[in-house]
C-alpha cells in the first residue's frame, strides 16, 4: 500500500517566507517555555511544535475560527500558545500579493502577542478563540467503572512495526502473551490512578492514551495504547502508537502532565 502523501493546510492558507526562522523565534523567544523537540532528536528543529501548528490550524479551519478583515487582506488564528505571562499568541497574515508565484490567498507577517498594535488594529472587535476540543469534557478522565476491552488481532495486526525491534520478530503466541500482560497490568494501575490515562486528539474525536511495558525489566513504556468509548459501560482498544506518535497528538489538547509521555 502506497503512504499517502502528507500535504498541508498551513501552507496550502500561507507563504511562509521564513518559516524555520518564525518557528523558532515563536519557541525561543515568544512562547511560554516547554520542549518542542524530542529527547532523542539529533538536531533542534521544533518538530512537535511544527506539528503542533498545522493540526491546531486544520481544527480552527473546521470551526470557523480563523478571523478576516472585512476587506479580507489580513487574517489570524489564535495559536493557542501562551506567553510567559500567560498572553495570547497569534499567528497573523497579509494578503499575498504577487500571486504569480504562489497560489496561496496570505503571507505570514508573524507570531505576535494579543496586545500588539496589528492585532489591537485589525481584530480589536474580533479576536479569534481558541481550538475547542472540549465539547464532552467527561471524555478526558477515564472512568473506572468501565470495562476496557481490547482488539488483540487488530492491535497486533495492524501496529506490529511500532512495537520494540525484540519483540517483532516473536511469534504470534509471544506476542498476544505480552500484549495481553501489559494490558491487564495497566488496567490494574489505572483503577487506583486515573490520571495515568492522557487525552489525545485524533481524527476530529477525543481518545485516551495508556502506557504499555513490553520490554522486562524496564520502568519505561515502549507504547501507547489507545482506547475510546463505545458506550458508557465500556472501552476498546483497537490501535497503539509509538512515543512520539501519542505525543503529538495529546499536545494537540494541552501540554501533557504526566510521569510517563514526555517528548
Amino acid at each position: 500500500m502506497t503512504k499517502k502523501q502528507f500535504s498541508s493546510e498551513l501552507f496550502k492558507f500561507a507563504f511562509f517566507p521564513n518559516y524555520d526562522s518564525s518557528i523558532t523565534f515563536l519557541a525561543d523567544t515568544l512562547a511560554d517555555k516547554e520542549a518542542w523537540d524530542f529527547s532523542d532528536s539529533a538536531t533542534k528543529n521544533n518538530s512537535i511544535l511544527k506539528n503542533y501548528l498545522e493540526f491546531t490550524f486544520r481544527k480552527l479551519q473546521q470551526e470557523k475560527k480563523i478571523a478576516f478583515t472585512s476587506d479580507n487582506k489580513f487574517a489570524c488564528f489564535n495559536t493557542g500558545l501562551v506567553t510567559e505571562n500567560l498572553e495570547d499568541i497569534f499567528a497573523f497574515f497579509e494578503e499575498y500579493k504577487n500571486p504569480g508565484t504562489f497560489t496561496t490567498p496570505f503571507c505570514f507577517k508573524a507570531f505576535l502577542k494579543k496586545s500588539d498594535n496589528n492585532i489591537l488594529r485589525y481584530f480589536s472587535h474580533s479576536i479569534p478563540d481558541v481550538a475547542n476540543f472540549f465539547d464532552k469534557p467527561e471524555l478526558l478522565i477515564f472512568n473506572p467503572k468501565c470495562d476496557l476491552i481490547p482488539d488483540l488481532d487488530h492491535i497486533i495486526g495492524d501496529n506490529l512495526s511500532r512495537f520494540p525491534p525484540h519483540l517483532q520478530g516473536a511469534d504470534d503466541a509471544e506476542l498476544r502473551r505480552q500484549l495481553v500482560g501489559a494490558i491487564d497490568e495497566i488496567k490494574k494501575k489505572i483503577r487506583s490512578n486515573y490520571k495515568i490515562a492522557v487525552p489525545q486528539y485524533y481524527d476530529n474525536k477525543i481518545q485516551l492514551l495508556l502506557p504499555l511495558c513490553l520490554t522486562s525489566g524496564s520502568p519505561n513504556p515502549d507504547l501507547a495504547l489507545v482506547i475510546h468509548k463505545l458506550n458508557d459501560s465500556t472501552y476498546t482498544a483497537r490501535t497503539c502508537l509509538t512515543l512520539k506518535m501519542a505525543y503529538n497528538n495529546a499536545r494537540l489538547i494541552v501540554k501533557p502532565q504526566s510521569n510517563w509521555l514526555k517528548p
